[in-house]
Formats: structure tokens, C-alpha cells, sequence
């Protein structure tokens, strides 16, 4: 792959610039730099949700909101490569789209490979404007990483209206506070296997039956949330795919998740680099000291792996292919790195590592912030125990784990003091 930009390439990136330097909010440039807004909406001199939906709004109007979408969905109808280019120069605005790339980056692809033609004109040209945000309403607490684990119940309503009654609960719902719509996956046939009793809905999350709970978080965010259904009425015209094929329609969704996560979220590696360079220490600068330079030098091979990683998954969604499992790869990678280098950068601190607060800590604070953020990432968007037999499995061919627990129907599989 030639990763110099070709002449239509390059045009694109300079018109690219243009209209970044015209129309970015100039004036949080310096606190998105700052700060570390890795779980946070990064700003606090102003309103950080109607700065976000400002911005996404401006760049929807332009085309720059998401760009591989059709333009009668509220997309660009730019290439994968062009949505790339963008992403490149974007930089720190780039975060003020958090709030919204659960919507644009996972539910909007999958209502676009699962749901009628007319939803998807109704519902994701406000997804991609920011006016209406999307969550993600899967994990579960007594699922864990095992999302067909799941006990959230759908069943069909006894009055004949075809709905569905669902009662149950998720955790870890990001931005579920601000959303008006959600992906929720739910256990309509308990006496199936797990993984094909199924089935998934979008649901409004202002319908009576839904109470969002914000769950504080170690770095004083309240990003995540718990959601509870009680007897919440869904249509059945809201079902994505057949009853029983929830599964199916969830893997579209977790390979656009792991492909967004990978894409969006940075190693860390250059705010350690500088970090290290103006650093310095009792035994003189920092970057001259050879297990400093070890540690830079490890990272820069992975960053480097990284890069080319995704230049594959890049040519692959060229050539319209849907993201596939090799996309678990970078989530991994990315996850681990952010905090392996948080806790070498507070090591390097000493001391000064136990102050967060961005006017006194040691580099503004960046690297407590994903210290204390950085456990959830290795959870989120598949733990990495997941991804890894999922790198295993489906990218490396090994032989697949042992389910002791393969066709056997969900309500015959032992649990200790759960209700069914």
C-alpha cells in the first residue's frame, strides 16, 4: 500500500485544513490539548454538551460529520480513506465528537446493515448532526464479559399489540444520560443456547420504564451509567433482524465498535515522548537515561505495528468490506499501552505523581487522568481476555476455547443464587 497521499488525496486533506482553521472553536484548542479526556467531554471552561453538539452540528453541515455515510443519511459520501485524511486533521477537536461516536461509529453502521431503508432516513441524519445521541445498552451486571450471558428479558406483550415487554438491567452504558436513543440486545427465548436467544431493538430512552443512574467513576467523571428497565413497552417495528438473531446483529455493531475504539483513542506514546524530552530527574534529563530510552523505544515499535494494523483495515474498508476481527488488535494493544505509560509516567513523577489537578500536576495532569481511566478501557468494547481469544480464534485460526456450556439451553446452565 502506498501511504503517500495521491494528488486527489492531498486536495482533499488541504480543503480539509481550510475548513478546520475557518470554523474550528479556536478557543478550546488549548484545554482539548491539556487535558486528558479520555472518559470526559474535556472541557470545563463552558458547557462541554453544547459545545459538542455545536461542533457536530457545524461539521455536518459541511459533510464532515461522518463521511462514509450516504448523503441522504446525513453523511458525507466520501471514501474511507477521505473519513481517514479527516481524522488525521482533525486533532484536538476531535474529542468534542466523543458524545456522539457511539452513534455514528457503532449503532448508526449497524441500523445501516440491519434496519428498513425508511428508519435509517428517519434516524440517522439526527444521529449525525448530534442532535439526537445514541448508547450502546449491553453489558450486564451478572454477564461480565460474556455478553450472551446476558438475563435482560423481551417478551411478547399478552394484549396482542405485537410489543415487547422488557424488564432487566445494563451497566457501563456510556453517555447514556444525554441519549435519546439505544442499541439494546435482550434474552427472548430462554430455553434456547445462549448466544441464539437473542434478539436486538432500538429503543427511545425517554419511554416510561427507563431510569438512568450515573455510576462516579475513580477520576470524578460520570460518564458510565447503570439503565433499568421495568415493563418498558417496545414495537416490534424497533426489532433489528428475526427474533433469535440478536447475535448476529450484535457482532456488526462489536466489529464497528472495536474498529471505532481503535481509531479514535491514542497510545499515548508522543505525550510520553515530550513528557520524557523536558523532563528531569536527580541523575540528570530524563530521555539520556537508558532505561527511559528502553521503554520509548518499546513503544515506538508498537505504535509503529499499531499504524500499519490499521493502514490493513483501512484498504479493507476501501474496498467496502465490513470491519472484521482483526480490528480486536488494536483496541488490545492500544489499551494496555495507555496504561503501561500512565504508570511509567508517575513513576518518573515521583512524589508529584499523587497531584491530579491540572494547574500543579506534572504535565497537567495527563497521565493520572488515564491511570485512573485506564482499567475501564481494558474492559469496554470487549475485556481483554475476549479480544484475545477472539485474535486467536478468528485472525490466528487456533483451536477455539472450551464452552462447557456450547447448545445447551440458557435456563438449564448452572448459576449460583440467580434468578431466572
Amino acid at each position: 500500500m502506498d501511504f503517500e497521499d495521491s494528488p486527489e488525496e492531498s486536495t482533499f486533506r488541504a480543503k480539509v485544513r481550510m475548513w478546520i482553521d475557518a470554523n474550528a472553536p479556536k478557543h478550546l484548542e488549548d484545554e482539548l490539548r491539556r487535558t486528558s479526556t479520555i472518559g470526559r467531554l474535556g472541557i470545563t471552561s463552558e458547557d462541554p454538551v453544547v459545545a459538542s453538539k455545536n461542533w457536530q452540528a457545524k461539521k455536518a453541515v459541511a459533510g464532515y460529520a461522518c463521511l462514509q455515510w450516504p448523503v441522504e443519511y446525513g453523511g458525507g459520501g466520501l471514501s474511507a480513506i477521505e473519513r481517514v485524511i479527516w481524522q488525521q486533521e482533525e486533532g484536538p477537536y476531535a474529542q468534542l465528537s466523543l458524545m456522539f461516536s457511539i452513534g455514528y461509529g457503532m449503532c448508526g453502521p449497524t441500523l445501516m446493515t440491519w434496519a428498513s431503508h425508511e428508519t435509517n432516513r428517519r434516524l440517522l441524519p439526527p444521529m449525525a448532526t448530534g442532535e439526537e445521541v445514541w448508547c450502546q445498552l449491553f453489558s450486564e451486571p451478572a454477564a461480565g464479559s460474556d455478553l450472551a450471558g446476558l438475563r435482560t428479558r423481551a417478551e411478547l406483550a399478552d394484549d396482542g399489540s405485537g410489543d415487547w415487554i422488557v424488564n432487566g438491567q445494563k451497566v457501563w452504558t456510556s453517555f447514556a444520560q444525554h441519549a435519546r436513543y439505544g442499541m439494546l440486545i435482550a434474552r427472548t427465548d430462554p430455553g434456547a443456547p445462549k448466544h441464539k436467544g437473542l434478539t436486538m431493538f432500538f429503543v427511545d430512552m425517554q419511554s416510561p420504564g427507563i431510569e438512568v443512574r450515573p455510576i462516579k467513576q475513580a477520576n470524578g467523571q460520570a460518564t458510565f451509567n447503570e439503565v433499568f428497565f421495568t415493563d418498558l413497552r417496545v414495537p416490534d417495528a424497533n426489532r433489528l433482524g428475526a427474533v433469535g438473531q440478536g447475535w448476529e446483529v450484535s457482532i456488526t455493531m462489536l466489529m464497528n465498535e472495536r474498529a471505532t475504539i481503535g481509531a479514535n483513542i491514542s497510545t499515548s506514546f508522543e505525550q510520553i515522548f515530550d513528557f520524557v524530552e523536558e523532563l528531569e530527574t536527580i541523575d540528570g534529563p530524563a530521555i539520556e537515561d537508558r532505561a527511559v530510552r528502553s521503554k520509548l523505544a518499546h513503544w515506538a515499535a508498537r505504535a509503529s505495528g499499531l499504524k500499519y494494523t490499521a493502514m490493513r483495515s483501512i484498504s479493507a474498508l476501501s474496498r467496502g468490506e465490513t470491519p472484521g476481527p482483526e480490528n480486536s488488535i488494536g483496541k488490545l494493544v492500544i489499551a494496555t499501552m495507555r496504561q503501561e505509560i500512565a504508570a511509567f509516567a508517575l513513576d518518573l513523577q515521583g512524589p508529584a505523581g499523587i497531584l491530579d489537578a491540572p494547574d500543579y500536576a506534572p504535565a497537567r495532569g495527563w497521565f493520572q487522568a488515564n491511570l485512573l481511566r485506564s482499567p475501564a478501557m481494558r474492559i469496554e468494547g470487549g475485556s481483554d481476555e475476549i479480544l484475545r481469544n477472539v485474535i486467536g480464534e478468528r485472525v490466528l485460526g487456533l483451536p477455539a476455547d472450551i464452552r462447557i456450556d456450547k447448545n445447551v439451553p440458557f435456563n438449564e446452565i448452572p448459576t449460583k443464587g440467580a434468578v431466572r
